[in-house]
């Protein structure tokens, strides 16, 4: 079955969605065709896509921001580029939505268009995340989400991680989280990520290797 054109990665403050979504886009592009990254975070002014423009520039990848993104304004623009996602022309389309309601509020607006444009919304969960750490605080966030954005979600992702600290264990520690909380939702889980340096080798199945592109200012490289 051929995947939607457009994928839409929402979820909690923190959750990793900006990390993923930059892995979606980067792996989508090695695989051939146009690609998008549209960075909708117009609420946080911290780790997002468009602080990655170089990079997913260099890989091909379009990068499509808020008009502020990147600057210390937060006036929730769009830009009119945005409007640009619905042309098949633009090839597959991944959106980095804002955490929370807040931040899915302008999918509401386009919720129309992505839905004739044929897009998945993809709920990213990680338990290591405050208001996020139990399967019921993850379902009612996403209740939450789904009214904000007028969407419903497709899947559930689990990004359960703790950043440069994180470990197998904790991964594979986290996956009935995943797991439950799908359940609750009534939602597949679709798979749970690990980043590259804690992955096991061979990967069983249900996991996904991501690399970790998102830093935080004081970690040394």
């Amino acid at each position: 079955m051929e995947s939607p054109r457009v994928t839409i990665l929402c979820g909690h403050y923190g959750c990793g969605k900006t990390n993923l979504a930059l892995n979606l886009a980067l792996e989508a592009a090695a695989a051939g065709g146009p690609v998008a990254l549209v960075d909708l975070d117009v609420v946080n002014p911290y780790f997002r896509s468009c602080e990655y423009r170089g990079l997913l520039e260099q890989n091909g990848v379009r990068l499509i921001a808020p008009v502020f993104a990147g600057t210390t304004l937060d006036t929730p623009t769009l830009p009119p580029e945005i409007y640009s996602i619905f042309s098949p022309q633009t090839g597959r389309v991944f959106v980095d939505a804002g955490g929370d309601d807040a931040g899915a509020t302008a999918l509401g607006g386009l919720s129309r268009q992505l839905e004739e444009a044929g897009c998945q919304m993809l709920y990213v969960v990680n338990r290591f995340r405050a208001l996020t750490q139990t399967p019921e605080e993850a379902a009612s966030l996403l209740k939450e989400v789904e009214a904000a954005s007028r969407l419903r979600a497709a899947g559930v992702v689990n990004n359960s991680h703790l950043g440069v600290e994180t470990t197998w264990a904790h991964v594979e520690a986290a996956e009935e989280f995943g797991r439950r909380t799908a359940e609750r939702l009534g939602l597949p889980l679709l798979y749970s990520t690990v980043p590259d340096f804690a992955a096991k080798s061979p990967l069983p199945q249900g996991f996904r290797r991501v690399r970790r592109y998102v830093r935080f200012a004081w970690e040394e490289e």
